[in-house]
């Protein structure tokens, strides 16, 4: 029987022959392989925490194709179908969309800036706060923005806009041109975060500038607002972030993540203040995320911590700041197993966490809970 191998025509014979020749080489060549340089070994995984609450960084998550790059890390959030919506202060792309195991579905650029009203750099200048909500059937997304850092062209930023999953603008207040169905003016000078009630009501906070809490209903009409700088309760220093917690046979609390002051301050619905939660696990907390009736809080020092219902610590993570402290060259921005300055946080269903962090290349990246037992 003859084969066919372009461009030469083989008998059977022939290919026997090759075989046997073949074989005879790697023999010949085996004493040699041990002489060769060796592959290198597969690196232990890196794992944080410790017992129930033990996390493994899934390395490859979060890449982003080539010419793509994040900057600094501003808000993830984690959508009903285990969506991870990320955005940072980057043109390209302003928001990434990725599926739980990496896969990168969307990137929103010109087309999300289209529907903003900016130029891409004015999108990466204000960007900062995300998150997302489930009202009713639909899931919609609130985005936070800063002021401009341009001194001399329009002042622009200070909104809270509201979106579906596509990115469609549904409803903005803050600095806003004029007045519509769609749009209402209101007085913040550098608002950074959004959290929305059970019963509709939207909590938003002036952390980098006014220091002021804002309530209103579902279709924002103001409530009440408090605050401002200090250090008494219902004072703030950095009121960076919020967010309502809901536990089982307890009523909704709001948790401000009072940065600078180092500290939770805990209020009412009616922004009535209820107790402050500080402690060694508390340094420069940014925001909270919930799951499964623990809150786990991103902080700016350099760590992740984890509280259950009673606000009691069970996990504190990453903790770059006393590893480095005991070294002379810092490296909480390269060693896997640390972080640097932690900002955003959100868990999926199956209770693994993303975090993003305020670097200039956002560091994004996604630990599997991984629970020794």
């Amino acid at each position: 029987m003859n084969q066919y191998l372009f461009p030469n025509r083989y008998t059977r014979r022939d290919f026997i022959r090759s075989g046997a020749l073949a074989a005879a080489g790697l023999a010949l060549s085996l004493p040699n392989l041990a002489g060769a340089k060796d592959k290198p070994e597969k690196t232990a995984p890196v794992r944080i925490g410790s017992g129930h609450w033990t996390y493994t960084l899934d390395e490859n998550w979060g890449r982003l194709p080539e010419g793509m790059k994040y900057g600094y890390g501003c808000g993830i959030v984690v959508d009903s179908k285990d969506r991870v919506y990320v955005t940072t202060r980057s043109m390209d792309p302003c928001v990434a969309v990725f599926n739980r195991k990496g896969k990168l579905l969307e990137t929103w650029s010109n087309d999300f800036a289209g529907k903003v009203g900016y130029t891409l750099d004015q999108v990466k200048d204000t960007a900062h706060g995300l998150y997302w909500s489930k009202e009713g059937r639909r899931e919609f997304l609130y985005f936070t923005e800063n002021a401009s850092t341009n001194r001399e062209g329009p002042k622009l930023g200070k909104r809270v806009y509201k979106t579906d999953l596509q990115g469609r603008i549904l409803y903005t207040i803050g600095n806003v041109a004029r007045e519509d169905s769609t749009s209402q003016k209101f007085d913040w000078t550098n608002p950074t975060d959004v959290a929305v009630a059970p019963n509709g009501d939207i909590y938003v906070v002036d952390g980098y500038g006014s220091q002021r809490v804002s309530r209103f209903d579902k279709n924002f009409r103001h409530l009440r607002t408090i605050g401002g700088r200090g250090t008494e309760h219902g004072q703030f220093n950095t009121c960076h972030g919020i967010w309502i917690k809901t536990v089982k046979n307890h009523e909704p609390e709001v948790y401000i993540a009072d940065r600078a002051n180092g500290r939770y301050e805990i209020f009412s619905l009616e922004l009535e203040y209820k107790r402050t939660v500080a402690g060694r696990f508390v340094r420069n907390p940014c925001c909270f995320y919930q799951h499964n009736d623990h809150l786990y809080v991103p902080d700016l020092a350099a760590m992740v911590a984890i509280t259950d219902v009673e606000d009691h610590p069970v996990a504190m993570l990453g903790d770059g700041k006393e590893a480095d402290a005991k070294t002379d060259r810092p490296n909480n921005k390269t060693n896997p197993a640390l972080f640097a300055a932690p900002h955003a946080l959100c868990v999926d269903s199956r209770g693994d966490f993303y975090l993003l962090e305020w670097v200039d290349f956002g560091r994004v990246r996604k630990f599997v809970h991984t629970p020794q037992i």
